[in-house]
């Protein structure tokens, strides 16, 4: 932009004004106030996991009001001193000021793409090792690089638990919990498969070689919501054992007999815990993980209940190949539902894959 014009910021109040009216904000300051009462009750902290719940939503519903509010503020403040200056090479001294609010109302608008019951919530993020042995468990290190790394520059709050490592290199599975609002909404389309394009390290020949990473994605459901979706899982279709964590160890992973593994014995899926010291925790985290792969299932098939979902499931998470990451012969990264590309692709696995995430929220 190299000239600032009055009908450029009047645009920008509009587009504000009608982002602002679809993410129907007044419905949720009653929602708000309602909340808020619930907090005063003496026995608010009876049920901390409830509380937690209620307090998380608070935090969501005051952050809309807060981001909305300031950016009327803002563009009132610019159209204001707008009109004050007089002098058009004057104005354009105001570009930047423009541009910064233009810009944090394209991420502000991303909420109204984000309106699906669980998009709120935060999410369980696992990357998985196609075929390719030590080529794709090396994928799977540098894909869960791309994804911290990102985590990192958002500055969201996330744990790395259950890390599986490779026979000679790499990660052959890992899982991150992201507690972060709206994480899954951002998130909840990179699940999929991931397809790497290479001369790969570990050939000798020097060939390119083409390698695939399974990325699953689930929302972190809140007890309420499992009991609405129907998730209670009869006993007899559960296998439950201790065991010792596989993980490097670190932060957040121990390596103590207090891990779980449970299995869904009509689709043979099965989830580990270590994340806790207690065993009753971590049982408790492990079926939380598995109410949310069945409940992908479920929405996936459309089944009604969770008794429905029967037979082998362990290539649900190998869905269409959403992005190829090509870096030989020309380096390329394009995800394949938005036509979003990058001819950068050091960048994008350090992180940088905000464009792709956008595009994938506005895509309909």
């Amino acid at each position: 932009m190299n000239d600032l014009r009055k009908k450029d910021i009047l645009k920008l109040k509009k587009d504000i004004g009608e982002t602002i009216k679809s993410l129907k904000l007044e419905e949720k300051e009653k929602d708000l106030k309602l909340l808020e009462s619930e907090t005063l009750d003496e026995h608010f902290w009876k049920d901390q996991e409830k509380a937690k719940e209620i307090m998380s939503k608070i935090s969501v519903i005051q952050d809309e009001i807060d981001t909305a509010k300031q950016l009327q503020d803002d563009i009132q403040s610019l159209e204001e001193l707008f009109n004050s200056i007089k002098k058009e090479t004057e104005q354009n001294t105001l570009i930047e000021e423009y541009l910064t609010i233009q810009a944090k109302l394209d991420k502000f608008s991303l909420r109204k793409f984000l309106s699906e019951e669980y998009d709120s919530l935060g999410a369980i993020l696992s990357i998985n090792a196609g075929q390719g042995g030590t080529e794709s468990n090396d994928w799977v290190e540098m894909l869960y690089r791309m994804y911290t790394m990102f985590f990192d520059k958002q500055g969201w709050e996330y744990t790395t638990y259950e890390i599986t490592k490779g026979n000679e290199a790499g990660l052959s599975s890992v899982s991150i919990q992201i507690e972060e609002p709206y994480a899954f909404g951002m998130l909840k389309k990179e699940h999929g498969v991931h397809r790497l394009v290479r001369i790969s390290p570990y050939n000798a020949q020097g060939l390119r070689q083409t390698t695939f990473a399974g990325v699953e994605v689930l929302p972190i459901l809140k007890d309420s919501q499992e009991e609405k979706e129907d998730l209670e899982i009869p006993q007899k279709d559960i296998s439950f054992k201790a065991v010792h964590s596989s993980g490097p160890g670190g932060q957040n992973v121990n390596k103590t007999s207090s891990a779980v593994q449970i299995t869904h014995i009509p689709t043979g899926i099965t989830v580990r815990s270590s994340k806790h010291r207690s065993q009753a925790q971590n049982r408790k985290e492990a079926m939380k993980i598995l109410k949310a792969k069945l409940w992908r299932i479920k929405e996936e098939k459309k089944v009604e209940k969770i008794s429905e979902i029967t037979g082998e499931q362990k290539e649900a998470a190998w869905g269409n190949q959403i992005r190829n990451y090509v870096l030989h012969p020309y380096k390329l990264v394009k995800d394949l539902r938005t036509g979003v590309e990058s001819q950068s692709p050091e960048d994008v696995l350090d992180g940088d894959i905000e464009k792709f995430l956008e595009a994938q929220v506005r895509l309909q």
